[in-house]
């Protein structure tokens, strides 16, 4: 008998139907065979499958098996594709009596002993089942609040095949998961440290409110010792929360990445990563035989902090490029290509020399410097120097400059910004039309803009990152337009491109 059980695989973090076909025969010799491209997790299968059967009471069929996973033309991996090979073999074999599950998506991997384990990708999978019209998804236990947060579907939890049969024969009723209170909850895992904490650095926690109120990216040098780390720790503190709209894009990477916590069913806070510097292209892009996001797209709506950033390999580097100029990674393979999304916020930090040693050779320091080319750093909005803190500042009762503070100007400047765009563009997201139309310059910052592209021989890039930055300053000041004072503060974020 030939049965046909509706289930998913992900390609990259896309959801993409599957179709698992199971055909039992009396002819030729008795095996399982599994076709249409499975990798080894999926070849595996059919041992777990077979004693995930047995051991809940089913008998598995002494005929030759062939089970097909359409597309064929789809490479398919990882083990969520047990359990509707199962119902597909207990179909076949008359074990289920109905056809219940054509209403379902299926998916879950199997222990020997018919438990149902966690997969990744259940709230990619919920949103499939939602957009091809499916009545609802049937997964583990461990994956029904995040594919709960998909309105309009129904989530059918199961902890055993033996629960799963059962639904599907109709001898018993489950309830659709439902979430009690707030599927957020990311924000109350770890308390958000202060910049009141931080002493002195005045100039640098203006350039970081800057930065965040714009979604620019930031360059911090400085000595050893001076900071700044501890100020990077602090930035996701003073940024807006995710909207349900970046929640829902955020939390699907992590949830086909499989590195959603049990408890989170929607992320709220903007998510950081910090790789090391000795991070490949591949960890840090993505890539592989079977693409996978990168730290980049980890970062996604979020910061991606990287420190030491002329440790990094240059070549590395050097791929950060594309993602910061157009939000998105292209991974190109001979079957085809992947976009995985990467709008981040770079947050970097660099000492300005190798040892930053007194009567350190020139020359040392031109080579440290030269490991950071001219288009990256050209990419880079705002470039601050963190110099080293005053003794009356680290012993003064003086505490400066709170979160709280900060997080007010960015948030004014935030609802400004969404006010004028409609959407969730930022300003350093801002194309050509919306440049010309909300950051034209008077006769007099005309002039200003020209000297300093004459003394510091900027780009026509970072022309309009310094237009940007200038709006993104007019915002947090409440200005309709920008004035010398916006456009000087913003060019003075660019006096190290003479150095570099």
């Amino acid at each position: 008998m030939l049965a046909k059980i509706h289930s998913f695989v992900l390609i990259g973090i896309d959801p993409i139907a599957c179709e698992v076909e199971v055909d039992t025969t009396n002819k030729g010799l008795t095996k399982t065979l599994v076709v249409g491209l499975p990798q080894a997790a999926v070849k595996e299968s059919v041992e777990r499958v077979r004693s995930a059967i047995m051991n809940s009471g089913y008998a598995y069929p002494e005929n030759n098996i062939i089970i097909n996973l359409a597309p064929a033309d789809v490479k398919k991996e990882g083990p969520s594709l047990d359990l509707p090979i199962a119902i597909g073999v207990l179909r076949a074999t008359k074990s289920i009596q109905t056809d219940r599950h054509k209403q379902y998506l299926i998916a879950g991997e199997l222990a020997l002993d018919g438990r149902v384990r966690k997969i990744k990708g259940a709230l990619s999978m919920a949103l499939l089942a939602r957009q091809k019209g499916y009545r609802g998804v049937i997964i583990p236990s461990e994956n029904a609040r995040e594919a709960a947060v998909v309105e309009d579907i129904e989530v059918y939890p199961v902890a055993t095949i033996s629960q799963a049969v059962a639904f599907l024969n109709e001898q018993i009723e489950l309830e659709p998961y439902e979430l009690d209170g707030q599927p957020y909850t990311a924000s109350q895992i770890n308390e958000a440290l202060d910049f009141v904490d931080v002493r002195g650095q005045e100039a640098v926690k203006r350039a970081i409110t800057v930065a965040c109120a714009g979604h620019h990216n930031l360059l911090m040098i400085g000595p050893p010792g001076t900071g700044k780390t501890m100020l990077a720790s602090r930035i996701p503190g003073i940024l807006p929360p995710l909207s349900r709209a970046e929640s829902l894009e955020t939390t699907r990477i992590y949830s086909a990445m499989g590195l959603l916590p049990d408890s989170i069913a929607l992320m709220d806070q903007r998510p950081v990563r910090s790789p090391h510097h000795s991070t490949t292209a591949q960890a840090l892009i993505g890539g592989g035989s079977i693409p996978r996001p990168g730290e980049v797209s980890l970062a996604h709506h979020g910061i991606l902090f990287l420190d030491e950033l002329p440790e990094f390999s240059r070549y590395v580097l050097e791929m950060l490029r594309q993602p910061l100029e157009g939000g998105e990674v292209t991974i190109a393979r001979v079957h085809g290509s992947i976009k995985f999304p990467a709008k981040f916020m770079l947050v970097a930090a660099m000492n300005p020399s190798p040892t930053h040693r007194k009567g350190e050779d020139t020359r040392a320091k031109e080579k440290y410097l030269a490991k950071l080319s001219g288009p990256l750093l050209d990419r880079i909005d705002i470039h601050v120097e963190v110099p080293a803190v005053p003794y009356r500042d680290l012993t003064g009762k003086h505490q400066g400059t709170s979160s709280a503070q900060m997080r007010e100007a960015v948030l004014a400047a935030r609802e400004r910004q969404h006010a004028r765009f409609g959407d969730d563009t930022t300003n350093s997201r801002m194309n050509s039309r919306q440049l010309r139309e909300h950051c034209e310059l008077s006769d007099t910052c005309l002039l200003l803009m020209k000297q300093a592209m004459d003394e510091l021989g900027l780009s026509a890039r970072a022309f309009d990152k310094v237009r940007r930055v200038a709006r993104t300053i007019a915002d947090i000041e409440g200005c309709e337009k920008i004035n010398e004072n916006h456009l000087s503060e913003a060019i003075q974020y660019r006096l190290l491109d003479r150095a570099f």
